[in-house]
């Protein structure tokens, strides 16, 4: 059953944060945050979202790569997705978004792709545990997670997805951003297990606005791992 969640109030800033910068055998790599679950990659003269469709893009340069996790109207967009276009733009997304967003190609759970210096594995993201209405907001198969490799560096997008036993299992992350929203996704404290059964170098939470989750309920349980938590800002407010 496909539905459309609310956006839960959430403002329309234009940069959220300042870019990160990584630093990798390939050359730097920088990361800018948008808001929510939405952001920006630039690396080796080329551009990556991941799912671009909160936040004002009118200012951000056209996509060379576009990564779209699911249908909800939060990681799927198309009106932005065509702002950002181009004729060479290569999209990858899972096949439920693909027959809304033109031009996607379509990658499954469990499958690999490679655009440009960037190897794109795709991960299951889903629900363990119904909705209040008995109804799976996001069901095995349809949704991708993903894990970006550039320069020998990996970085983990959770899309929405609880603390599944194939998030627990990745290994080698450099770095990950992993969702907390009640009841559409996981509580700070589900999430932060589940970091420290892959334990990741740098962990950033995003997609927490709504559902009464504090991130720094996730920075307070992941005290003493060993894990770098790194809270910037996704929200105007």
């Amino acid at each position: 059953m496909i539905r459309l969640l609310p956006l839960l109030l959430l403002a329309a800033p234009a940069f959220a944060a300042a870019p990160e910068e990584f630093q990798t055998p390939a050359g730097p790599l920088q990361l800018t945050p948008i808001q929510h679950a939405s952001l920006m990659i630039k690396a080796g003269g080329k551009i990556l979202y991941v799912d671009p469709a909160l936040g004002r893009y009118d200012a951000l340069p056209k996509a060379d790569y576009i990564l779209i996790t699911d249908i909800h109207s939060d990681h799927m967009a198309p009106a932005v997705v065509d702002k950002l276009r181009k004729q060479a733009t290569v999209i990858l997304a899972p096949s439920a978004v693909a027959a809304t967003v033109k031009d996607a190609t379509v990658i499954s759970n469990g499958e690999s792709r490679t655009i440009g210096d960037f190897k794109v594995d795709a991960i299951p993201m889903y629900n363990l545990h119904p909705g209040p209405d008995g109804v799976f907001m996001h069901e095995k198969g349809r949704g991708n997670g993903y894990v970006l490799t550039y320069g020998g560096k990996r970085f983990y997008f959770s899309g929405d997805t609880e603390g599944i036993p194939e998030m627990k299992a990745l290994k080698n992350i450099d770095v990950a951003f992993v969702c907390m929203n009640l009841p559409y996704t996981m509580s700070a404290l589900a999430a932060a297990e589940a970091v420290k059964a892959f334990h990741p170098a740098v962990v950033y939470p995003y997609h927490y606005r709504g559902g009464g989750v504090d991130p720094k309920d996730f920075v307070r349980a992941l005290d003493g791992s060993g894990i770098e938590v790194r809270l910037r800002n996704w929200y105007e407010n």
